[in-house]
C-alpha cells in the first residue's frame, strides 16, 4: 500500500515527502541517505534545538532581522518543539553527516512550517549547523547534568554515609586478593563508597563549567559571518534566562566549533563515575552472596524471583544491573572520543542516561532494607 505523499524542492530537485510530514526536501533526503540505526535524537536534544531556535528567532526580531510578527510566530512554533510536541517529526538517524546539518535542516523545515516561514532564511537566520549542534550538545548534557545527574549522585552520597554510620559498628574481616586480611568496620567501607562518589560529583560539576560556553554566534566557521553584532550574547542570554543556567559565550568561536574538548573532559568524568559504580556493586554482589555458601555478610532485599527452574533463589539484580549500565558507560567514552575528533555527539545522550540510572540503582537497595547478616557489633572502638 502505498503512502500517501507530496512533493517538496530543495536546490537538488524534488523530493517526495509523506503527505503527514511537517519536514521537507532535505530531512527527506536524510532520511534516505541514512538508514542505518533507526536511533533518533532523543528528548533532551529535541528541547535544546527548540530552545536555541526559539532564542535566535526572538533576537533576530529585536535586532531587525525578521518582522517582529514573523520573529513571534517561529519563536512560538519553536517553544512548541522544545515541549515535546513534535518529537516524532524528528526522523533522522543519529547516524548522519558528522556537522549534524540534517538534524538541524529537520529542526528549521518542521518550525518553517509550523510558522509559515522558510528554513533557511528565516528559522536558520543568523545560525549554521555548525554552531547550532554544538550548541544543542552543550545545552542538553547541561541540563541532564544539572537537573538529573549531580541530584541522583547528591542522594546516592547521602544514603552510601547513612549506611557507613549504621554500620559503624559492624566489625567483618577486611580482604586484599578476595582472601582473609585484618579486621575492618562495615562502616569503614562503606564510608569509601561514600567517598567515591563525592570525589564523583566534584569532577562532574568541574566538567559542567565548560559545558555553559557556547559555540552560538560563530556560524560556518567562528567568524561569525552573517550573525549581526550582539546577536550571539543576547540569543545566550535568552537561552540562560530559560534554562537559569549560566550559559555564555565562547572566549574563542574557533575552539568552540572546531573541537568537543569539554564534551570529552564531562564524559571522562562519567566514565570515571561509572568505574566507582562499578566497584561498589561488585562489592556489594560479593558480600552478599550465598547466602548459604558464600560470603553472606550482608542481606540484600529480594526484589524479584531469580531463576526459572530454582524456586526461590533471589539474585542481585540490581547491582548486575547497575554494572551493566556501567560497562556502556564506559564504552560510550570511546564513542564520544572518536566523535569529539569532528563529528557531532549523539552517543553522549545515550551514556549520559546510562550514566544517570546507576545511581538511582545502587541507591535502591541501600533505601529499601540492605542489612548487615549474623556479624559481631561492637561499641566505642576503632578497629
Amino acid at each position: 500500500m502505498n503512502t500517501p505523499s507530496r512533493i517538496e524542492r530543495d536546490t537538488m530537485g524534488e523530493v517526495l515527502v509523506p503527505a503527514d510530514g511537517l519536514y521537507g526536501a532535505q530531512t527527506q533526503r536524510a532520511v534516505e541517505n541514512f538508514p542505518i540505526s533507526r536511533l533518533h535524537f532523543t528528548r533532551p536534544f529535541i528541547r535544546a534545538l527548540g530552545l536555541i531556535k526559539a532564542a535566535a528567532a526572538r533576537v533576530n526580531g529585536e535586532l531587525g532581522g525578521l518582522p517582529r510578527d514573523l520573529a513571534a510566530t517561529i519563536e512560538a512554533a519553536a517553544q512548541q518543539v522544545a515541549q515535546g510536541e513534535y518529537d516524532a517529526q524528528f526522523v533522522v538517524d543519529v547516524f548522519q553527516t558528522g556537522s549534524g546539518t540534517s538534524t538541524n535542516m529537520n529542526a528549521n523545515e518542521v518550525i518553517a512550517r509550523l510558522a509559515c516561514a522558510h528554513p533557511n532564511d528565516h528559522v536558520n537566520l543568523s545560525q549554521s549547523s555548525n554552531d547550532v549542534i554544538p550548541t544543542a550538545i552543550h545545552v542538553a548534557a547541561a541540563e541532564l547534568v544539572h537537573h538529573e545527574l549531580l541530584p541522583a549522585m547528591t542522594r546516592l552520597h547521602s544514603t552510601l554515609r547513612e549506611k557507613a554510620e549504621e554500620f559503624d559498628a559492624v566489625l567483618k574481616v577486611g580482604r586484599t586478593h578476595l582472601q582473609d586480611a585484618v579486621p575492618i568496620r562495615l562502616g569503614q567501607e562503606f564510608s569509601g563508597y561514600a567517598r567515591q562518589v563525592e570525589l564523583s560529583i566534584d569532577r562532574v560539576r568541574k566538567a559542567l563549567d565548560g559545558l555553559y560556553e557556547l559555540a552560538l554566534g560563530g556560524t560556518a566557521v567562528g567568524t561569525g559571518l552573517n550573525a549581526p553584532l550582539g546577536f550571539a550574547t543576547a540569543t545566550i542570554q535568552v537561552l540562560a534566562e530559560q534554562t537559569k543556567l549560566p550559559f555564555r559565550e565562547a572566549q574563542n568561536h574557533f575552539e568552540a566549533q572546531a573541537s568537543k574538548d569539554a564534551v570529552c573532559f564531562l564524559s571522562g568524568a562519567l566514565k570515571s563515575y561509572a568505574v566507582s559504580l562499578t566497584k561498589i556493586a561488585n562489592d556489594i554482589r560479593w558480600l552478599g552472596s550465598g547466602p548459604r555458601c558464600g560470603l553472606g555478610e550482608m542481606r540484600l532485599p529480594a526484589v524479584q524471583p531469580g531463576s526459572s527452574i530454582m524456586p526461590g533463589k533471589v539474585n542481585p539484580v540490581i547491582a548486575e544491573s547497575v554494572l551493566m549500565a556501567c560497562a556502556q558507560a564506559v564504552g560510550g567514552h570511546v564513542a564520544v572520543l572518536l566523535a569529539s575528533w569532528r563529528l557531532a555527539v549523539p552517543r553522549m545522550f545515550r551514556k549520559n542516561r546510562v550514566s544517570f540510572a546507576g545511581p538511582l540503582a545502587v541507591r535502591k537497595p541501600c533505601d529499601s532494607g540492605t542489612t548487615s547478616r549474623a556479624l559481631p557489633r561492637i561499641r566505642n572502638s576503632k578497629a
